[in-house]
């Protein structure tokens, strides 16, 4: 099988093994998928695996960053991985993210997420879960009573404010120490905005809102609603809110804290429903150094790595954590009384705890600083 970006026209061609490999899609959702991709096609960041001339396996990287306690690490978000069902059972998908994460290292990305249909292909590389999409899913009504205000800057939002956007939701990220959510650059979000008849979009000084209605017009649909005071966050809600005469449920991605499950008078009766994401780390230094941490802790610990497929990574190294900073060194020859490859650390690094991994036979040996090093409920507020 060979391996090769793929233009938009070849890109178009990759519809038939999404539909064997997903479901249908319609000439909407193609259309829709299209326009979601292409900056990834313009950055030459999506595959394809071609046998005696035929597409039988995609993939793509969006150029992402992730945020951890409150600093973004570059990352690649993984997705449209397909095979053609004939393809299948012989390697093809193994070698097809093979590829993509060779791929990640040559962009530079320190870490690697996805969304996995299937684990043991990703676990088999390097990717182990390490956090989750809570999609939450809540009545209306039960937004009713949530004031609303006008806090500075309130404004509906069009293409033109995509830089603005992307950065009011980096600075809440910062400074709310966020663990898991990704950051999708100006370019994504300018996509995103672009579908004024769709969505609607509303920007504060400190605060973001994206919506829509979901199929059918049944019902309303929070892509992202961030605030970072009181005053925005209500306003925000009860413009969701205001809907609640037509529109019987309101479904958001959030985190498994976010104040809307405390700011009602009454708490809902709702529903909640996870989607585990994946973690892999590319580059252990790099993804060390970019991490924030909690400032008061500290730590120096030496772990003893195992990463067959980016022999790089392996090897003794000495973790140091200070002041909110950490570093990756080499410490050849170093006891190490922690041991673990590179699917434990990748789930150590999302905040699993070490009692969990030595549990799940991913972690040896015990070193208590790294629960406090790396501890977090992480979470994502989007998928792709």
């Amino acid at each position: 099988m060979k391996i090769r970006t793929l233009n938009a026209e070849e890109f178009d061609a990759s519809r038939d093994i999404r539909s064997r490999a997903f479901g249908p899609v319609s000439y909407d959702d193609w259309a829709e998928t299209r326009r979601f991709v292409r900056p990834t096609l313009v950055a030459g960041r999506q595959y394809g695996g071609y046998e005696n001339g035929r597409l039988i396996a995609t993939a793509r990287i969006h150029d992402l960053r992730q945020w951890w306690h409150g600093r973004a690490v570059s990352t690649g978000g993984v997705g449209g991985v397909a095979v053609a069902p004939e393809a299948r059972g012989r390697g093809v998908g193994r070698r097809m993210m093979r590829d993509v994460l060779e791929r990640c290292v040559e962009f530079g990305h320190a870490l690697a997420m996805l969304y996995p249909a299937t684990t043991p292909l990703y676990r088999a590389l390097g990717w182990e879960h390490a956090g989750a999409a809570y999609h939450a899913k809540f009545p209306t009504e039960s937004l009713r009573a949530v004031l609303s205000g006008s806090p500075a800057g309130l404004r509906r939002a069009g293409p033109g404010d995509a830089a603005e956007v992307a950065e009011t939701i980096r600075r809440l990220h910062r400074d709310t120490a966020a663990c898991g959510p990704i950051d999708w650059g100006d370019e994504m979000w300018r996509v995103f905005l672009e579908e004024e008849d769709d969505s609607y979009v509303y920007l504060a000084d400190d605060g973001v809102l994206d919506y829509h209605w979901g199929p059918g017009g049944k019902g309303l649909q929070v892509e992202t609603l961030l605030a970072g005071s009181q005053e925005t966050l209500h306003a925000l809600w009860a413009i969701v809110g205001s809907g609640s005469s037509t529109a019987a449920s309101v479904e958001a991605c959030l985190a498994p804290h976010d104040p809307v499950f405390w700011l009602p008078r009454e708490r809902p009766d709702g529903e909640v429903h996870v989607t585990g994401w994946m973690l892999r780390v590319v580059d252990a230094p790099a993804a060390i150094e970019a991490r924030g941490y909690p400032a008061p802790v500290r730590a120096d610990v030496v772990l003893e790595i195992d990463d067959p497929n980016l022999p790089a990574n392996s090897g003794t190294w000495r973790l140091a954590v200070e002041d909110g900073e950490g570093r990756l060194e080499p410490a050849p020859g170093a006891r190490a009384p922690v041991r673990l490859g590179i699917r434990g650390l990748s789930a150590l690094y999302g905040g699993v705890p070490t009692a969990t991994l030595r549990g799940a036979g991913l972690l040896e040996g015990h070193a208590p600083a790294l629960d406090a090093v790396f501890g977090a409920t992480a979470y994502a507020l989007d998928e792709f």
